[in-house]
């Protein structure tokens, strides 16, 4: 299926009823003197004050507090585009990061579909925290008087290939620099679960070092061909370094992914599924909507969400959301059934009756939002023919599934 962009979220047949209704985003949580009823006065030392405190403690307000940490954050640092999601790359552009991982994947992420599960913020917050808090001193306490260490290096490279436009984007990790701030030695620090079976660095890591490697020594009038993937226990915080030289064949590997890549894209198709290894799909964050998984879907496009599923982790859906605004996204029935308060902000589909064409607002419908119990349409089931309502109703078009 082609991740096609016209019309609404890639489905021709879109028929949007419901005015949307949108009221300003608010990136943080509730604030105190909200969580305390407006009242803004000194607290009675004989009120309850402890029983705010702890009915304050929540998954979701602290969620919503971390994520107004990082907001506020990035803009501190002068890195606000890393708020929401970023804009869909140019076909031709490539990460580092995303290298030599599976183009099905891999295309979803770049065209911003919408993510499955909780997203990994503690393994991002520990691999930050390990790099720059240990990594970094003790690289520093392993440099010569004529060697130093920085945070990062810029990569912006172009490659041509077979008439192939691409180029590489994106930044190192600590390198070892001279005096003069020119790149030695580039290192690739990764943390993992367990050193036990780590007999050699896995190929996407050494793909993305190599990168790295390539556009520094085009770069510089100095050869730039060492380096070093590091990886380091989140459990016991040993370590296990691979010293990686740049290995001509293997980057010819990596760049033909790359033009392999950028040809799906422009022809808008959707790629093939190609993990690595079988159990990457049960950990991928797009598995439903590929069809790795017993679920109803398979090879589903780039667009919308999927229909009758609530597996999205709610700061993923209203990212999404924001995204796609000027493309009138909406909850679904379903995700309107789990995240009601996001009703009035986002707006929500109708359902629709592919058996009769009849709709819906979604809230007429008497349902529990249980998706393994789904709602029969009202004017079918008068006529004496029960049809359910069944999806996809993030394309407010709910096909018939006859009893």
């Amino acid at each position: 299926m082609p991740c096609r962009h016209e019309g609404f979220f890639g489905n021709d047949t879109l028929l949007p009823i419901v005015p949307r209704i949108l009221t300003s985003v608010v990136m943080s949580g509730p604030s105190k003197d909200d969580a305390l009823g407006g009242d803004s006065q000194s607290p009675n030392p004989e009120s309850n004050d402890h029983e705010v405190v702890r009915d304050r403690i929540t998954n979701r307000t602290f969620n919503e507090w971390y994520s107004e940490q990082q907001f506020q954050n990035n803009i501190l640092e002068g890195q606000a585009y890393f708020n929401g999601p970023s804009p869909p790359k140019d076909p031709g552009q490539h990460t580092p990061s995303k290298l030599l991982q599976c183009h099905r994947k891999t295309s979803y992420a770049r065209k911003n579909a919408p993510q499955e599960g909780t997203p990994p913020e503690g393994l991002f917050w520990i691999g930050s925290e390990f790099e720059e808090q240990v990594v970094v001193p003790f690289l520093q306490a392993m440099t010569t008087p004529n060697t130093y260490v920085t945070n990062s290096l810029w990569i912006d490279t172009e490659i041509a290939i077979g008439g192939t436009e691409l180029s590489l984007r994106g930044s190192t990790d600590p390198t070892i620099v001279t005096a003069d701030a020119e790149p030695l030695f580039v290192t690739e620090i990764k943390t993992t679960t367990s050193l036990d079976h780590l007999s050699e660095p896995k190929p996407h890591h050494r793909a993305q070092l190599h990168a790295y490697l390539y556009a520094l020594d085009q770069e510089y009038d100095h050869s730039i061909t060492e380096g070093m993937i590091v990886y380091g226990s989140r459990k016991t915080l040993n370590i296990e370094s691979f010293h990686i030289q740049f290995d001509p064949n293997f980057w010819e590997r990596v760049v033909d992914w790359m033009r392999t890549q950028t040809e799906y894209e422009q022809s808008t198709e959707l790629p093939p599924a190609t993990p690595e290894r079988d159990w990457e799909c049960n950990y991928c964050s797009f598995k439903h909507r590929c069809g790795e998984v017993e679920t109803p879907y398979t090879d589903t496009g780039c667009d919308g969400l999927l229909p009758v599923f609530d597996k999205y982790d709610r700061q993923n859906l209203q990212e999404y959301l924001e995204a796609h605004e000027d493309r009138d996204a909406r909850l679904t029935p379903t995700l309107a059934h789990h995240f009601p308060d996001l009703v009035e902000k986002f707006g929500v589909y109708d359902w629709r009756c592919s058996g009769c064409g009849a709709s819906f607002d979604w809230n007429t419908v008497d349902w529990n939002g249980n998706g393994d119990d789904l709602p029969f349409c009202p004017d079918c089931a008068e006529a004496g023919d029960l049809v359910t309502l069944s999806g996809p109703e993030a394309d407010s078009q709910l096909n018939a599934g006859r009893e």
